[in-house]
């Protein structure tokens, strides 16, 4: 499985952290390469280019809250950003939502917790139903 990764100077030491945790998934860095300030939307912009693209599977997005990055990607058609911040809404995010990009916050978010929220939200399935309909109808909006 490949996934793309961002984060923004905020997230920068999370993004190094789950990379290096997770040496079985091929990673696609989207960047930041450093701490140096610099602006949340240019990577979330790139994450969702990316997945349109068919170039990742799934991406992961970090800023200093998480909060910023997500708004960001959810602009974008077919993006669902999930802020995953429990065990309970990294499960739900995939099995409910489908969520296609997590989000965390690299100044707000323990390095060891979202490792476990991660791992939660890759071993479980989406369950369709009545869950996509409700994905239907958010993409119904998304041409408005």
């Amino acid at each position: 499985m490949k996934i793309a990764i961002a984060a923004d100077h905020g997230g920068y030491e999370l993004k190094e952290v789950i990379k290096k945790y997770f040496t079985d998934i091929e990673w696609l860095d989207l960047g930041t390469d450093s701490s140096d300030s610099v602006d949340y939307p240019d990577f979330a912009h790139k994450m969702a280019k990316t997945l349109h693209n068919n170039e990742a599977s799934l991406g992961i997005l970090i800023c200093g809250t998480g909060v910023g990055i997500s708004i960001a990607a959810n602009r974008h058609k077919g993006i669902r950003a999930a802020l995953i911040y429990s065990s309970e809404v990294a499960r739900l995010a995939k099995q409910h939502n489908n969520a296609n990009v997590l989000v965390f916050g690299g100044r707000t978010m323990n390095a060891g917790d979202v490792i476990g929220y991660i791992k939660i939200f890759l071993h479980e399935d989406f369950e369709d139903g009545r869950h996509q309909r409700r994905l239907d109808k958010i993409e119904q909006w998304e041409e408005c």
